[in-house]
């Protein structure tokens, strides 16, 4: 079984690595794409991947179900930054501070890859805006990139990935909703 596990899992990660890659090269991030998720092959990460394979879901859940945590999201969340999680500190002013453009536009890559390679044959194009709109409540990002996030993710629903990344869309939509806003945060300070 393990043995099985071993090859599928492999095939999972290298497969969504490869799609990862073909989208960041859509948003002008070839080199993001290229290094994406290299932490999977680990053996911190890639043992429990192995142990707790379904080839439907993350892994991760299967070992915080039994173990009550995630050691393989741990060391994962701790050296890719196009998570989130990576950018978090509570003790810090800003919690949830603005993360830089080139991990977002890897991190809308990355989301619509692994809905694509999970979801298989049933994955659509409104897919992703559907899993966003439950996920986006809770999860522990900065509000304007949230909004970065939202506003692909309909472009996606509406238009398709072709039409939707592009690197003069996605920057275009960071520069709206992330550095626009800070050149006017600061304008009003020096009044």
């Amino acid at each position: 079984m393990y043995l099985k596990n071993i090859v599928k899992h492999f095939i999972v990660i290298t497969k969504h690595r490869l799609l990862v890659f073909k989208l960041c090269c859509k948003v002008g991030q070839p080199w993001r794409g290229f290094v994406h998720d290299l932490s999977k092959y680990s053996p911190t990460e890639f043992i429990p991947g192995v142990k707790y394979y379904t080839g439907t879901k993350s892994p991760n859940e299967g070992e915080r179900i039994d173990k009550g945590y995630s050691v393989a999201w741990l060391h994962h969340k701790g050296r890719n930054k196009h998570h989130a999680d990576y950018w978090i500190d509570m003790s810090a002013p800003e919690k949830y501070p603005l993360i830089p453009y080139q991990y977002v536009a890897e991190m809308i890559c990355d989301k619509l890859a692994a809905g694509i390679i999970y979801q298989g044959k049933d994955w659509t194009k409104e897919y992703e805006l559907q899993y966003w709109k439950r996920e986006r409540v809770n999860y522990p990002l900065n509000e304007k990139v949230k909004k970065v996030i939202t506003e692909v993710f309909e472009q996606v629903s509406k238009n398709g990935i072709d039409s939707t990344l592009t690197k003069k869309n996605i920057k275009s939509l960071y520069k709206k909703y992330c550095i626009d806003q800070i050149e006017i945060n600061e304008k009003m300070l020096e009044k």
